[in-house]
């Protein structure tokens, strides 16, 4: 990282990651070339969970090369009289892999639908039976993780 001072402690860099609303999945495709897409992450530990289809383009992607990138931002601001912009950014490296266990995947949802529509948990376990045999769940074991922020300066 060029500009040191910019830089996020690692605990700094998982907060954002726990709270940022989207985040784009960086992989490789089995020709090489890059293939990148937009998920709803949700993390427990150094695990990142995501849903999408059981099959598709993007587990065929982290079938052949499951070493993935993540990135996400958040606390967006722009600063129109410094030409600038405020922010907190994340990028993250991990293997991801299908979770095929059903408990694990009931777990991974049940993260997933707490962060992005907790007013409506009650419905989760009838969702649950109506869709787990065709929701896919992609873990992302990560191995790296760092970040780094440009702060909103106080006006004098």
């Amino acid at each position: 990282m060029r500009r040191k001072e910019r830089a996020m402690t690692e605990e700094e860099a998982r907060r954002v990651l726990d709270a940022c609303e989207y985040a784009v999945l960086s992989m490789a495709d089995p020709d090489g070339k890059p293939y990148a897409v937009p998920i709803s992450p949700a993390t427990v530990g150094n695990t990142v969970y995501f849903h999408c289809a059981p099959a598709g383009y993007k587990l065929e992607c982290m079938e052949h090369e499951p070493d993935v990138c993540l990135v996400c931002a958040g606390g967006v601001v722009p600063i129109p009289e410094q030409f600038s912009t405020a922010y907190q950014s994340v990028v993250a490296f991990g293997r991801a892999e299908p979770v095929t266990d059903d408990t694990e995947k009931i777990h991974a949802l049940r993260l997933i639908c707490e962060k992005y529509a907790p007013s409506n948990m009650g419905g989760f376990d009838e969702a649950i039976r109506n869709s787990l045999a065709r929701t896919g769940i992609v873990k992302i074991k990560l191995r790296e993780i760092s970040g780094k922020q440009k702060k909103l300066r106080e006006k004098k």
